[in-house]
């Protein structure tokens, strides 16, 4: 099998100055309005961040400035000229792989929305965003009624990376197996969204079409890999333009109990070279830092549109934010 092995530097995440906008107006109608589950009301991402945290920002946007001045000047000038025309929606974004997806479009002033069934997170992982950067929805894609067309209204990508454990666990607790998340999840988000859409991208898993092949069998038991299969299949099938990024094993993290600062500071170590392969015929780990990156890259890399990828990462030099050098390593990827 020929695959794709790039390795220029993976260079940290810089974060944006924190927003200084306090709507206590929007704070006080979270608790004179209680929240349904079928409520359209945008929610605002509250929970400043403080003192500490701040000085986190500026020593981790300095240090990265220091590190690599020329790349940070070249990705702050890209993202700016993005965020006009962008507007991100991401599932399961305050998971292991989705927290650390917006975490990085917040540094690159990209404008983000989130659907969570639970938005209180929103505020202790990324503190407070100004509505006009991220935006916060409570929905559960497990169930179509919580999808209402105007949560999806302006959208133009899609990043979902929602998820649960292969076998069972707490995380099951609540209806949250496989089945309901990677089919009966993935089937609804999709059929929700309009047809407008310019890019989905759905994080899933190497070995979804040997899951009744040795050892792939053992980790299907529950039925994990047959039913993000089915998600897959769904998503192929939509009409609407996809890249599906079929991960490795999963390591570096989940960063879940951490804030913003923590996870635009947060580095691959050593396992920051990337390859990637199609054709579920590689077998590795990946770091969920390259997973996040590599989402964010096939937004625009035209060259993966329809595509399937493998992806994992291995002890090297990465690619980093340089969309040249991603491009090269989803062109490069073969199946043979």
């Amino acid at each position: 099998m020929a695959v794709g092995c790039f390795n220029p530097v993976l260079s940290p995440l810089v974060p944006s100055p924190p927003g200084r906008r306090v709507r206590a107006a929007l704070r006080c109608r979270w608790h004179r309005h209680p929240l349904t589950a079928v409520s359209l009301r945008r929610l605002p991402c509250g929970a400043a961040a403080g003192r500490g945290t701040r000085r986190l920002a500026a020593a981790a946007e300095s240090q990265a400035v220091q590190e690599q001045p020329a790349r940070a000047e070249e990705a702050g000038g890209a993202g700016a000229a993005e965020a006009s025309s962008k507007l991100v929606l991401v599932v399961g974004g305050t998971g292991g792989v989705g927290q650390l997806v917006v975490a990085s479009l917040l540094s690159r002033n990209i404008k983000s929305r989130l659907l969570l069934r639970d938005p209180e997170k929103a505020s202790s992982l990324f503190g407070k965003q100004d509505e006009s950067v991220l935006q916060v929805y409570k929905a559960d894609t497990r169930n179509p009624n919580d999808l209402d067309p105007q949560m999806f209204e302006g959208v133009t990508h899609v990043i979902c990376c929602t998820g649960t454990t292969a076998f069972p666990s707490k995380r099951w607790d609540g209806d949250n197996t496989p089945e309901r998340v990677d089919w009966d999840g993935i089937r609804n988000l999709v059929s929700a969204l309009p047809q407008t859409v310019k890019r989905l991208v759905l994080v899933s898993s190497i070995g979804v079409t040997k899951y009744n092949e040795i050892p792939w069998s053992i980790m299907n038991l529950f039925g994990v890999l047959k039913y993000k299969k089915m998600g897959e299949d769904f998503v192929c099938n939509s009409g609407i333009p996809f890249t599906i990024i079929r991960a490795g094993r999963l390591t570096d993290g989940p960063y879940t109990s951490y804030d913003l600062n923590t996870l635009l500071k947060a580095t691959a170590g050593e396992r920051r070279a990337v390859v990637i392969g199609k054709g579920d015929k590689l077998v590795g780990e990946v770091s969920r830092l390259v997973v996040a990156e590599a989402c964010i890259q096939a937004l625009d890399i035209e060259s993966t549109e329809g595509q399937i990828y493998e992806i994992n990462s291995v002890k090297g030099e990465g690619p980093g934010t340089d969309p040249e050098k991603w491009e090269e390593l989803f062109r490069s990827a073969r199946s043979d």
